[in-house]
């Protein structure tokens, strides 16, 4: 019966997350369970929870936490201040005579949101909002039009300063010296967060520029399903100004924020900060700042820093229970004793977390799921930056994927009654094919995100 325990706590946890309770008092209710029927029983051993004060301590005190709250203010801020939605319509409005042209204007402003939101639920519904009715009023196919709008939003998990990609690696991180700790091996060195910055860079341009050239064949190939926009103001200098004074500060932003981590200037909780600074700057010169504003950027960051931190700490007390039980073991010789070995592993792993990106969020399939298996893949020898790319794209393409991706009914939320829902689901179609294309490359070519990190930092 001690063997079953961690599988049944993991079990358990995902049928009550299921049932929609609330994530962080799932795991640390369920936790807390399971740890006093364990100590009752004589099958845990309580020293696992003496850990537990040094752990939240840990979390609370983590330098690079702080960057979550500073990235979520600076995206809420740059998407209250409507600076986003200028972004759009000058984008569509410079594109728009080109056939496809308001398509290319949802990638590129959308790759620009995902860079600064990292959230994929404002992303999909700003874009839908803003640019949905516009491209329907202009003739465009809805399937292609809410395909692109649902593909592009989920760009904020692999793009960054993805808030995805921080709280990944600050638990690879954990994964990468529980790995060492258990091969004998005691090193300071670690996987930072600007690591798995860097290794997201070639992926993620890849991704948008393969949403590029599909929606160029479709436009070359089905005229009628992307036509070129008539209505557009004289290219004149007026126009030019007002383009530039759309595009460029927040281009400017997030190169400075990219940039200051790429370069080893600043740290990304550093960078973070200029994010933050420079999107409150942004909306003070744009003429959208106010207080009522500013407190309902501040609230929205407030609750989404809330929920994140709430669920750190149940996943800490998860992680102790369930290695507590010798869950860790358990996987660890399920995995090496798969025909393949590490194919195998990652294999499986990987369509665990596909399918249950149906029905868990990126946060809690990170805290759940990834602490248990990403120090046995580890410990197989699996790159830890590689590994956690190929999570987030995978993460991202489970949640396009009809009939449960979370993108689908963010975009359902928002499109028109007219559009039916099996058209969402049509038009994301070429887009899955897409992500699935781009992560066998990456598993073919680890190289494609562990070459930059490995040129940049040694």
């Amino acid at each position: 019966m001690a063997e079953l325990m961690p599988l049944l706590l993991f079990v358990l946890v995902c049928l009550v997350l299921m049932c929609g309770f609330p994530v962080a008092f799932t795991l640390a209710g369920t936790s807390l369970l399971f740890a006093g029927v364990g100590v009752l029983t004589g099958t845990l051993d309580d020293a696992f929870l003496h850990a537990l004060p040094n752990r939240m301590f840990g979390i609370l005190s983590n330098q690079i936490l702080i960057a979550v709250p500073l990235f979520v203010f600076m995206g809420v801020m740059l998407e209250k201040s409507r600076i986003a939605e200028r972004l759009l319509r000058n984008m569509g409005l410079l594109f728009g005579p080109v056939r496809g042209g308001l398509g290319f204007s949802v990638v590129i402003v959308g790759m620009l949101m995902a860079a600064s939101t990292g959230i994929i639920g404002a992303t999909v519904v700003t874009m839908g909002l803003i640019s949905l009715p516009t491209m329907l009023r202009q003739g465009y196919s809805p399937a292609l039009a809410t395909g692109n709008i649902c593909a592009t939003g989920t760009l904020g998990q692999i793009i960054p300063p993805s808030t995805a990609l921080i709280i990944l690696g600050d638990v690879l991180s954990s994964s990468y010296q529980q790995a060492q700790l258990k091969m004998g091996i005691f090193s300071p060195e670690t996987i930072s967060v600007a690591d798995l910055f860097v290794g997201a860079l070639i992926p993620g341009l890849m991704l948008v520029a393969a949403y590029l050239l599909y929606i160029g064949l479709v436009a070359l190939f089905r005229p009628q399903a992307a036509p070129a926009v008539s209505d557009r103001p004289p290219l004149d200098s007026a126009f030019v100004l007002e383009l530039l004074k759309g595009l460029l500060p927040p281009l400017a932003l997030i190169i400075a924020v990219l940039g200051s981590i790429l370069t080893g200037i600043a740290t990304p909780t550093e960078a973070a900060g200029i994010g933050a600074g420079g999107a409150l700057l942004l909306a003070i010169a744009y003429r959208e700042f106010d207080i009522a504003r500013l407190k309902e950027v501040m609230d929205a960051t407030l609750q989404v820093t809330s929920m994140v931190f709430l669920i750190f700490i149940g996943a800490a007390l998860f992680s102790l229970v369930f290695r507590g039980f010798g869950g860790e073991e358990l996987v660890h010789s399920a995995f090496t004793s798969l025909p393949g070995g590490v194919f195998s592993a990652m294999l499986i792993v990987m369509l665990v977390i596909f399918l249950l990106g149906f029905i868990l969020d990126f946060i809690e399939i990170t805290f759940v799921v990834v602490p248990i298996v990403a120090p046995v893949l580890l410990m197989m020898g699996v790159d830890p930056v590689w590994l956690g790319i190929m999570i987030a794209i995978n993460l991202q393409t489970s949640f396009l994927t009809p009939p449960f991706g979370f993108a689908l009914f963010y975009l359902r939320g928002v499109a028109p009654k007219e559009i039916a829902t099996r058209t969402i689901y049509r038009g994301v179609m070429p887009f899955i094919a897409i992500q699935l294309l781009i992560l066998l490359l990456l598993a073919i070519f680890p190289q494609l995100a562990t070459w930059l990190p490995d040129q940049l930092y040694g």
